[in-house]
């Protein structure tokens, strides 16, 4: 009896590694990260590049032409890579958030490492929400697939920071920014010397909406420098695979986390902005995975929301339902037209209050601004740190600048059009032109088509999104019966119209009972600025909204429409509110006063800038504080 016990558990066991043996091969998936950079690559057609390893890189993969993140700067870009979501959908947009998501929302390579795979994280996070630690295996400096058990597949994300915003920065600006997270002493101590240029500034193209100053010329050769640089890592992680003996059982994805990164390309939702490089290589192995043969090129719409079921695709793993992306590699490939649309959006950046939405398909990039009075370059300490972008303020304030170049600094327009493949600058704006008039109404309503979708909370203003969060998550709440997208939207749209005909529209909206709508409405007053004249009464009215980020919007109406002193007293009264964001809100609305009117509550902005609740608010008053202290007439 014994012996058939033993020779039956033999043949289980026997049964069992057959059973291994035959079960599909699944590869390991490699990402190497690059931040900030938009295809300045030599493989797409940069010839002032130097990027042989990422060329390479090219010649034995797939060059995705149309690829884009989904917001124009990390942390909201990372929120979709690891969800799978659009931020616009979870209230992820803004900038340095952490506002919570639904439960069934789990970071996707959690999903892989419930299957089997070994995931590694080096080591960038950046998510824009709380963290999911389970999604990790590793994650830190030192993380590595090595670690893995033999035989065990991996995930693995490099984040490559070398073209990261802050390589561009003088020896100073380092100092001081690394002294903000290390102390003043420990900056001192380390030696931030004036690189050497190896790419010639006088070589290097400026795109027109920048002006040639010698500043800018540096930056943009700099950061050419920087990519290369960025190029020799790339070399060496994809020679660390070979020598570990994994490249043909590598599939490889090198891509950049948002565009970037001299100004108006960051933070922007322009081509500079969105579109980044993206190039995949696929081993003999899995060439089933997809139909393409090395050195190709796909014209395929692809954006970050589809990187993570794409990832579960070629993992054999089922696609939760939750993910919004197409598969565009895999078992659960979708066709190359399954995408019309590739979907971006902004919200706050840093300190600075806007609310962008876009749609690109192969040939066209459509921008709904919904905060138009909002000038694009509004000043984002960070962004200010490079001294191009002073150069390129500098020149403005001297009056020195073509209409393309100075166009930064002044009040956007409420819609944009771009033919990307006739003006890759984005310079020429085709939404006014009656020949573009079909094609604009088809990608505006494809815009708004996905807002709707989307459920979109972003139209919330941000002090709303902090109060709900303390009860729920932002993606709940635009479910519920508390907010209508489609009321909601109908209001926005007529606000950012500069239309004065929608004013008695937004007078009649400053009464609804819903407070976003009321804020929309008092902001349109604010869009129309004199032409909202006869709103004054109304707009007074809201100034006992029950809802504080209400009343902060009438008030900065009625400020632009000439009633400082009502207006002021408001901003006043609520600078010392809990809420983070109500206090951006008000330090935003008082860029726009005069040194005289800020300098009552200069004690109170010191006070905010020494408390520094949050870096965003801090920033922002501290620049506050350095416009009191400029001399009069600058």
């Amino acid at each position: 009896m014994m012996n058939i016990r033993f020779k039956l558990l033999i043949l289980a066991v026997l049964i069992s590694a057959r059973a291994i043996a035959q079960a599909p091969d699944r590869p390991n998936i490699l990402w190497i990260v690059s931040e900030d950079n938009s295809p300045f690559i030599g493989a797409y057609g940069d010839k002032f590049a130097t990027t042989p390893a990422i060329d390479q890189l090219a010649r034995e993969g797939i060059l995705y032409q149309n690829a884009f993140c989904t917001a124009a700067v990390c942390a909201p870009s990372r929120a979709t890579l690891i969800t799978g979501m659009y931020p616009s959908s979870l209230g992820t947009e803004h900038m340095r958030s952490s506002y919570p998501v639904p439960d069934f929302v789990k970071f996707f390579p959690r999903y892989l490492r419930e299957t089997g795979y070994y995931t590694t994280n080096n080591a960038k996070k950046d998510y824009n929400t709380i963290d999911q630690l389970q999604a990790w295996d590793e994650s830190s400096n030192k993380a590595t697939y090595l670690n893995r058990k033999p035989g065990q597949p991996f995930f693995a994300v490099f984040n490559l920071e070398t073209t990261h915003e802050s390589s561009i920065f003088s020896p100073a600006a380092k100092r001081e920014m690394y002294s903000q997270f290390a102390g003043a002493d420990a900056a001192k101590k380390i030696p931030f010397d004036e690189p050497v240029l190896r790419h010639d500034p006088e070589k290097v193209r400026i795109p027109p909406y920048h002006p040639q100053t010698p500043e800018m010329k540096h930056d943009w050769a700099l950061y050419y420098d920087k990519i290369q640089e960025m190029d020799t890592q790339v070399d060496k992680l994809l020679k660390d695979l070979e020598k570990a003996g994994l490249a043909d059982n590598t599939i490889v994805f090198y891509y950049a986390d948002n565009g970037g990164v001299l100004g108006r390309s960051k933070r922007f939702m322009n081509e500079s902005g969105l579109r980044i490089p993206l190039i995949i290589r696929i081993p003999e192995k899995y060439r089933s995975a997809n139909t393409l043969k090395p050195g190709s090129v796909s014209d395929r719409l692809v954006d970050f929301v589809d990187f993570a079921p794409t990832v579960l695709s070629l993992a054999g793993i089922t696609i939760p339902q939750h993910l919004q992306g197409k598969a565009f590699l895999g078992a659960a490939s979708t066709p190359d037209d399954a995408k019309k649309i590739a979907f971006g959006s902004r919200g706050r950046m840093d300190a600075g209050i806007d609310l962008v939405r876009t749609v690109r398909d192969k040939k066209y990039r459509y921008v709904a601004n919904f905060m138009p009075h909002r000038i694009y370059g509004q000043h984002i300490k960070f962004m200010w740190m490079a001294t191009s972008m002073q150069s390129w303020e500098r020149e403005f304030r001297a009056g020195k600048l073509n209409d393309i170049q100075s166009a930064f600094f002044r009040e956007k327009p409420s819609e944009e059009l771009y033919n990307v493949s006739a003006d890759p600058d984005n310079i020429v704006n085709l939404a006014g032109k009656e020949e573009f008039r079909t094609i604009l109404e088809k990608l505006r309503k494809q815009t708004y088509d996905q807002i709707i979708t989307l459920n979109d909370p972003g139209f919330i203003p941000e002090a709303g999104l902090e109060e709900i969060s303390k009860t729920g998550t932002p993606y709940d709440y635009v479910r519920s019966t508390q907010y209508d997208v489609r009321k909601v939207l109908e209001t926005a749209v007529a606000a950012s119209s500069r239309n004065s005909r929608k004013l008695p529209l937004l007078i009649k909206k400053m009464q609804d009972k819903n407070p976003v709508i009321r804020y929309w409405a008092a902001t349109g007053a604010l869009i129309l600025g004199a032409k909202a004249k006869s709103a004054s009464k109304n707009l007074t009215g809201l100034l006992d909204d029950p809802q504080d980020y209400v009343q902060i919007a009438a008030a900065e109406a009625l400020y632009h429409l000439g009633e400082k002193e009502k207006a002021l007293a408001v901003f006043f009264l609520n600078l010392g509110s809990d809420n983070t964001m109500l206090r951006v809100q008000i330090l935003s609305a008082l860029t726009a006063a005069s040194p005289a009117e800020l300098a009552p509550i200069k004690p109170q902005l010191a006070e905010i800038v020494k408390k520094k609740k949050s870096e965003y608010d801090a920033n922002a008053a501290a620049f506050l504080i350095e416009k009191l202290d400029e001399p009069i007439g600058k």
